[in-house]
C-alpha cells in the first residue's frame, strides 16, 4: 500500500537523492504522485528509469560539480544520499558533510525552495531511553554519522536564515517493514507513515527550518513533536502489532547500549583506525 494524498498540488520536478538505499528504494516508488517529473540519484547502480515519468542520474555528492548539474531544474529535493551507517570520518566526511554542503549551495544557486533533509535519531543518540525530549533539546550525536546528520541540520537552519530555502529535517528513527528489538519498538517508522510524513513536508506552506521526529504512533514514545505541529503530520500506525513477537526475543543484558541510549548501539561503535 502507498499512503498519499489526492488534495497535496504536484511539483514540476522532484528529486530524490539516495535512491538506491534502502528507504530511497521504497520511496522511489512512492513519490511518483507527488510530481510530473521524478528525478532519481545515487553513487550506486539504479537501473533504467520506470517509465516516462521518471529520470535517472548518476551522481557522486562529494562531487560539487555534478550535484550543482543535479538540482538543474528541480521544484524540491528528497535528500536520503550519504552514508546511513556509523562509519570512520573519512568516510562520513565526503558523502555526508561535504555532500550536504554541495547540496544547499546548488539548492542557492538552482534556485531550489523546499529540501526535506533525511536526519536521523542518532542526532540525540546519547539521551537516555528513559528520557523524554522535543526538538528544543541539546542534541546529542552518538557518533560521525550522527554528527554528519547534526551538521546538515545546522546546514539547514542557516541556509533558512540567509537564502530563504525552506527545510523540514526529519530525524528518522527505525524505517523498516516491522521493528527488529525492543528499541525499535519505540523509535519504529513504517513505511506509510514515512510517506505521509514526507508529504507533509514537501507541501506544507512556511516551515521555515523545522525538526521533526519519524516516529510512528508506537506506544513508548520518547519523543515529542509539539514544534513541528504545524506540519498537520498524525501517525497511523503503531508498533503493537509486533509486540509478541519481538518480545520473545532473548532479554538484552542492562549494561547493552541497546537497552540505556535512544540511539542504541550506535553509542558503542569505534573508534576506527586504532
Amino acid at each position: 500500500m502507498t499512503a498519499t494524498s489526492s488534495s497535496s498540488p504536484r511539483l514540476q520536478r522532484l528529486l530524490l537523492t539516495g535512491a538506491a538505499g534502502g528507504l530511497g528504494q521504497v520511496l522511489r516508488t512512492r513519490l511518483v504522485p507527488f510530481a510530473e517529473q521524478l528525478r532519481v540519484s545515487d553513487i550506486a547502480p539504479l537501473g533504467t528509469a520506470r517509465g516516462a515519468h521518471e529520470e535517472v542520474v548518476h551522481c557522486d555528492l562529494a562531487d560539487k560539480s555534478a550535484v550543482h548539474a543535479l538540482m538543474a531544474g528541480c521544484d524540491a529535493v528528497v535528500h536520503l544520499g550519504g552514508i546511513s551507517v556509523e562509519r570512520p570520518f573519512e568516510q562520513i566526511l565526503e558523502a555526508n558533510i561535504k555532500g550536504i554542503y554541495h547540496l544547499y549551495e546548488a539548492a542557492r544557486r538552482q534556485g531550489v525552495g523546499r529540501v526535506v533533509f533525511a536526519s536521523s535519531n542518532h542526532v540525540i543518540g546519547f539521551y537516555k531511553q528513559t528520557e523524554h525530549i522535543d526538538a528544543t533539546a541539546l542534541r546529542r550525536p552518538d557518533g560521525y554519522y550522527g554528527l554528519s546528520k547534526s551538521f546538515g541540520e545546522d546546514m539547514a537552519q542557516f541556509y533558512w536564515d540567509r537564502y530563504g530555502i525552506e527545510t523540514v529535517s526529519i530525524r528518522i528513527g527505525s524505517s523498516f517493514p516491522e521493528p527488529a528489538n525492543r528499541r525499535m519498538m519505540s523509535t519504529w517508522l513504517s513505511y506509510d507513515d514515512l510517506t505521509r510524513l514526507v508529504e507533509k513536508s514537501l507541501f506544507t506552506p512556511e516551515v521555515g527550518h523545522t525538526v521533526v521526529f519519524g516516529a510512528s504512533a508506537n506506544r513508548d514514545l520518547w519523543w515529542d513533536n509539539r514544534t513541528a505541529a504545524h506540519l498537520g503530520w498524525v501517525p497511523q500506525d503503531g508498533s503493537e502489532v509486533f509486540r509478541a513477537k519481538v518480545e520473545a526475543q532473548p532479554p538484552v543484558a542492562a549494561e547493552d547500549p541497546n537497552a540505556i541510549y535512544q540511539g542504541g548501539a550506535f553509542t558503542a561503535q569505534g573508534p576506527f583506525g586504532d
